[in-house]
């Protein structure tokens, strides 16, 4: 049986907080993207991204101690760049109407709107099961609700108010079914069919006790 390598060797060192390691970082991440859009996953190292992205391996290594760890780095920044989406276009803008907070929130989650969002493919998905722990996926799953819950907050026009069991139900079908859509490769054209009824079913689950 093949054996999990330990966390500490899954998990990015440390996280940039100046701005010059915070530009070093996203160039480790774009290229981590390039170099698997062109030659794929198994010809992925440390080295080649070191070298292709003009820095010594010495310095990616401070971030990330292997490929498998900045795999996770790299899913933590879309889960974070999702986050920040959102809040960007459907939380901080001011006097939206209820509707069309949630309808950008749907767009960006069920991913049809990916302006500004990283690089996702299906075949990240196939890592996740070396990746994630339990707990890994109760965290991603607790940042997702709160997001939920800024997004209802700030729709301070809601016809009545939506209970904190219906707002955890529908994250449940929207982030479930996006996973899934993501493994079946949807077009974009069915994609973007499949947001606009989870958008309906949304709305019609808010206005059921109105």
């Amino acid at each position: 049986m093949q054996k999990t390598p330990p966390e500490t060797k899954l998990k990015p060192l440390k996280r940039p907080s100046q701005a010059r390691a915070k530009a070093t970082v996203q160039a480790i991440f774009d290229t981590y993207v390039r170099i698997w859009q062109r030659d794929g996953w198994e010809r992925i190292t440390t080295r080649a991204i070191a070298l292709e992205c003009g820095i010594g391996v010495g310095t990616l290594y401070e971030y990330f101690p292997n490929k498998m760890a900045l795999h996770s780095g790299y899913i933590r920044y879309c889960i974070e760049s999702l986050i920040r989406c959102v809040d960007e276009a459907a939380i901080q803008p001011v006097g939206l109407p209820w509707e069309e907070r949630i309808h950008r929130l749907l767009q960006r989650v069920c991913g049809v709107e990916r302006s500004g969002l990283p690089w996702f493919h299906p075949k990240l998905l196939d890592l996740e099961p070396a990746l994630a722990e339990l707990k890994h996926q109760q965290r991603a799953h607790e940042e997702f609700m709160q997001l939920w819950h800024r997004v209802f907050d700030a729709c301070d026009d809601l016809p009545c108010s939506v209970s904190p069991q219906t707002i955890e139900a529908l994250h449940l079908a929207v982030w479930g079914g996006r996973r899934y859509a993501l493994l079946l490769q949807l077009e974009s054209d069915e994609t973007a069919a499949w947001a606009n009824e989870m958008e309906r079913l949304c709305r019609a689950a808010i206005l059921v006790h109105a």
